[in-house]
């Protein structure tokens, strides 16, 4: 399998009779060779009720001789795609697992099959500089599609295009190259792949989000925060199936993002509806957490004993540690895959769906951003004050319970700043970053606080097999004394600095 990111081909819809233009008028470009016509043909797979072709998606089997091979294409912005390939092993190959793998976030268990065939008939010219380098390729292709209608019947349709891809020109090129085709008769496609051409299909429309500023209603301003959340976790869903931890980061942080947006902002919507999405998305954050801690555990106390004396490293504590964490990391992961190709995460994916494309708002989204949402933040900041106010309990446990919901207070006042920083601007912006700098600090502590059941277990496991586990009890002792660092730390700088911005924003 390889993976690349591609450069946008323009698309141009024309008659069948135009004439393709002189192209050596472009400046910059010497000559024009143009290769011997060849035959295309692409089957297009997809799921019965089309989803990937809903989300712009096209995954397509070549067998010409050509250029054999599976192709999965996804739009990634506006002048580039994301291009996975794999090899054609039979002609009648079913799709390949990896693809299949990759396709999941889309066609969420469905099945795929054959949705249409392309036969493409294409001269490729070559726009040459005066070095003999390719500036450019256009492509003249004459296109037949057969796909499947309603009722079961082939639906044919034949038309004309040409696609201009830069290789080593320059933007200057592409733009005299649009004037140009344009000139002659072209128009710039509106369709956005071949395969959605085929079986007349667009992609899925999403409702409008205008550009925000401080005349912008609250629902719009929120809708916008919901789908950069869910735009993360389906991008990333098969990074996360295969472990990058990167990714599994990010995709942790926006379900964050989402299911504290979807609670400091609850006037603003549906609670019947978006209430249960709370719960579904934070059994899927459940799953995240458990696959990441474990290595961010291991990465963290390796650091830690490498660097300690030499003299207080009794035994092989590295490899312990090492082996332990691995192994939960793995189980944690492979939990977490099941989680992902399970009913329920499928259906999680398409409630996403169905929140950013009809948001269930309430009648007071339709109010200006700048009060609704400051009105959310407001309470976020009194939360997090009052929450600080209840003084820490006398019990270990219990204190540490405590520092934990600040920190999570101090989330929610993060998350509440971000989503208001188109309309408060500034003021969000310093907001947001005091409540990320306590959730930094607290998060340290919890740390210590997981690291410290962690290390008890492991350190319980080594005396059960004879090994020594003094290094392990210096190591609990080493989190705990961190936890009392960072809870002084804390109180002292909620004093002296902290409240007072949270109550300058208030």
């Amino acid at each position: 399998m390889n993976s690349d990111q591609l450069d946008r081909a323009d698309t141009y819809q024309v008659s069948p009779a135009a004439r393709l233009p002189d192209l050596t008028g472009l400046k910059t470009v010497r000559s024009v060779a143009t290769d011997p016509e060849t035959e295309l043909v692409e089957v297009f797979h997809d799921t019965q009720g089309l989803a990937l072709l809903d989300a712009g998606i096209t995954l397509r089997r070549r067998t010409d001789k050509a250029g054999p091979g599976w192709s999965l294409d996804r739009p990634w912005d506006a002048d580039q795609r994301t291009k996975i390939t794999a090899p054609l092993v039979r002609r009648n190959d079913s799709v390949p697992s990896v693809l299949a793998e990759w396709a999941l976030a889309w066609t969420r268990g469905n099945l795929l099959s054959e949705v249409g065939t392309v036969t493409t008939r294409r001269s490729d010219h070559r726009l040459l500089g005066s070095d003999g380098a390719v500036l450019a390729i256009l492509s003249d292709d004459h296109v037949t599609a057969h796909a499947a209608a309603d009722g079961g019947s082939a639906l044919l349709s034949e038309w004309r295009e040409w696609h201009f891809a830069l290789v080593d020109g320059g933007k200057k090129l592409r733009s005299a190259a649009e004037e140009l085709l344009v000139s002659a008769g072209a128009r710039p496609s509106d369709w956005p792949s071949t395969g959605h051409h085929a079986v007349g299909r667009r992609p899925r429309p999403m409702a409008a989000v205008p550009a925000l500023d401080a005349k912008s209603r609250a629902g719009e301003v929120l809708l916008a925060y919901l789908r950069e959340q869910v735009e993360v976790i389906v991008r990333r869903d098969h990074d996360v199936r295969v472990q990058d931890a990167d990714a599994v980061h990010k995709v942790r942080v926006a379900t964050r993002r989402l299911r504290s947006a979807l609670a400091t902002y609850r006037p603003l919507l549906h609670r019947d509806v978006t209430d249960p999405i709370r719960d579904e998305v934070a059994w899927f954050a459940t799953a995240l957490g458990g696959a990441r801690d474990a290595y961010v555990q291991q990465d963290h106390l390796l650091q830690v004993i490498a660097a300690e004396p030499d003299d207080l490293i009794l035994g092989p504590v590295a490899g312990r540690i090492q082996v332990e964490l691995h192994a939960d990391a793995a189980a944690a992961h492979e939990q977490l895959r099941d989680v992902m190709h399970s009913d329920r995460y499928f259906r999680l994916l398409d409630t996403l769906d169905d929140l950013v494309a009809s948001p269930p708002f309430s009648r007071q989204a339709d109010g200006r951003a700048r009060k609704m949402l400051g009105l959310g933040v407001a309470k976020a900041i009194r939360r997090l004050v009052a929450v600080v106010a209840l003084g820490a309990p006398a019990a270990g446990d219990e204190r540490d319970w405590w520092l934990h919901d600040i920190r999570k207070a101090a989330k929610r006042v993060r998350y509440a700043a971000e989503t208001s920083l188109p309309v408060l601007g500034r003021p969000a912006i310093e907001l947001a970053a005091t409540g990320e700098e306590i959730q930094e600090l607290l998060g340290a502590h919890q740390d210590s606080v997981v690291l410290r059941k962690t290390l008890r277990a492991i350190g319980v496991r080594m005396h059960l097999d004879g090994e020594n586990p003094f290094t392990i009890g210096r190591l609990h002792a080493l989190q705990q004394v961190r936890a009392d660092q960072v809870e002084v730390q804390f109180e002292r700088a909620w004093r002296k600095e902290y409240r007072k911005r949270l109550e300058s924003s208030d």
